[in-house]
């Protein structure tokens, strides 16, 4: 049976390699760069298979962390009360196991929890990710804005989905 459950330190190289070989959906990181994401991440979440095995994760940040993203800052420049969702991966072997929006559900679940308005975040569409877009839609996740990141070479539609 598929799961979740807190992600802990000890499961950070394995998320180093679901994220980067989710590239280019998400940018490539190392293990200091997933280890900084965890630190001031308030949402640490672990998806696993029906072995056990951590075959995805999910890293989302509170209003006022200190973390320079593009997107990120676009967003607290915007939003008092969000959720900001920096990094969601499943591994393409767990796909089609449910496993994505079980995190999404979970992720909602836990926005409301603690007062938040809003769940944001971006997708690519240079390099186009529509499978992740029309995803997102269906948890009523609404355009922003669009924004062009990484020194031109990403285009982000910047998404939130109001909490009500």
């Amino acid at each position: 049976m598929t799961s979740l459950r807190t992600l802990s330190e000890d499961d950070l190289e394995a998320v180093v390699e679901i994220n980067n070989a989710g590239y280019p959906a998400v940018p490539l990181a190392t293990l200091e760069e997933i280890r900084r994401l965890y630190d001031i991440s308030s949402y640490r979440m672990a998806a696993l298979n029906e072995e056990g095995e951590l075959v995805g994760f999910a890293l989302a940040m509170d209003p006022g962390a200190h973390y320079d993203s593009e997107n990120y800052v676009f967003f607290e420049s915007r939003f008092d009360n969000h959720l900001y969702i920096d990094r969601i991966v499943v591994a393409d072997s767990a796909r089609g196991l449910g496993l994505g929006s079980m995190l999404y559900q979970h992720l909602f679940d836990f926005a409301k929890t603690q007062g938040r308005s809003a769940v944001t975040c971006e997708v690519n569409l240079e390099p186009p990710n529509p499978g992740s877009l029309r995803f997102h839609r269906r948890f009523g996740f609404e355009d922003v804005d669009t924004q062009v990141t990484k020194g031109g070479n990403v285009v982000v539609q910047l998404l939130q989905a109001p909490l009500v």
